[in-house]
């Protein structure tokens, strides 16, 4: 997810237990391959392994050529971006819009398999578009080109991020390929995760959206798949720390202007089901100094302990 899992939200995801955790979606265009946003997005500083870097592109040389250069950077696994439905990648025939050409999708996964000697794995959706939902055909190829692992997100490209995901697609290629597949789309929670697993039969899940301003959702995911249980939410304490972290977070990796400006969505997310939380985003969307953006969210934790005891009964109710 392109501007949302760099790395403070990345070393906040392992830490909370997803098993791994993606870079931002990086260009294989070597022109932008020494641009600040590049380097940013592929800084895995302190981060746990394995490092998975994805890329994205259309064209089979440079996207084999990008591999091996992340590859030299450090990366563990390559990931290639066949899903994102944003305008932006598919008006460049890259990320789902790829899915329209299967015969391109055989070439690209050709040439990066052969191109570097770790595991490559493939994200895909389920097709361009509700009457053509091809990922079958698409798993086939990846599993004849070396592929490793295929996520799938339950919905096609023209779909978006509307309605509701679906997965009997994924089951189906589960039931077909000897791939191992990961499910992905609308798991918000651990009993998502298992209705969904049950569902599919897949080997994994792969959360996305869920996820921003919640990394303990993996915590809870984890607990509710080995007991049956749903665990409370965390504490105010522990998301204000967490938040706290992941303000400095930011402010090391962008500095301090950029990162304070980064920050804003973060502070909105964490704090979206939180009382007055929606009131605090729109006045912290006014501070440009993270020193003082840090004093707020301060402030308002503080505020909010007066809460908490009543909080905890009621969701302990």
């Amino acid at each position: 997810m392109a501007g949302i899992t760099d790395r403070p939200f990345r070393r906040l995801a392992r830490r909370y237990g997803a098993g791994l955790a993606v870079s931002e979606m990086i260009s294989s265009r070597p022109e932008l391959r020494d641009s600040r946003k590049s380097r940013l997005r592929r800084d895995h500083a302190g981060e746990p392994g394995p490092i998975s870097v994805q890329i994205a592109g259309a064209d089979p040389q440079m996207l084999a050529e990008a591999a091996r250069f992340n590859v030299d950077q450090g990366a563990d696994i390559i990931d290639i971006n066949m899903g994102c439905p944003a305008k932006k990648v598919c008006n460049v025939s890259a990320g789902s819009a790829l899915l329209e050409n299967e015969a391109l999708v055989g070439g690209i996964l050709d040439a990066v398999t052969k191109a570097v000697a770790v595991p490559v794995t493939l994200k895909i959706r389920t097709g361009p578009r509700p009457e053509n939902r091809n990922a079958l055909r698409i798993a086939r190829i990846a599993e004849s080109a070396g592929i490793r692992a295929l996520a799938i997100h339950g919905r096609t490209r023209a779909c978006a991020f509307e309605g509701v995901a679906e997965y009997e697609t994924i089951a189906q290629v589960k039931a077909s390929v000897r791939l191992p597949i990961i499910a992905n789309g609308d798991i918000r929670s651990g009993a998502d995760a298992r209705r969904v697993l049950e569902a599919t039969g897949a080997d994994g899940i792969m959360i996305g959206r869920a996820a921003q301003g919640r990394p303990w959702l993996f915590r809870e995911i984890a607990h509710y798949l080995e007991t049956g249980e749903t665990p409370l939410p965390p504490s105010l304490e522990e998301i204000g720390l967490v938040l706290e972290e992941q303000l400095a977070g930011l402010y090391e990796l962008y500095g301090a202007e950029q990162g304070a400006r980064v920050a804003r969505k973060h502070i909105g997310w964490t704090l979206s089901d939180l009382p007055r939380g929606e009131e605090f985003r729109r006045a912290a969307n006014a501070i440009v100094d993270p020193s003082e953006q840090l004093r707020a969210v301060r402030a308002f934790f503080a505020r909010a302990a007066n809460d908490e005891p009543a909080r905890q009964e009621k969701l302990a109710a």
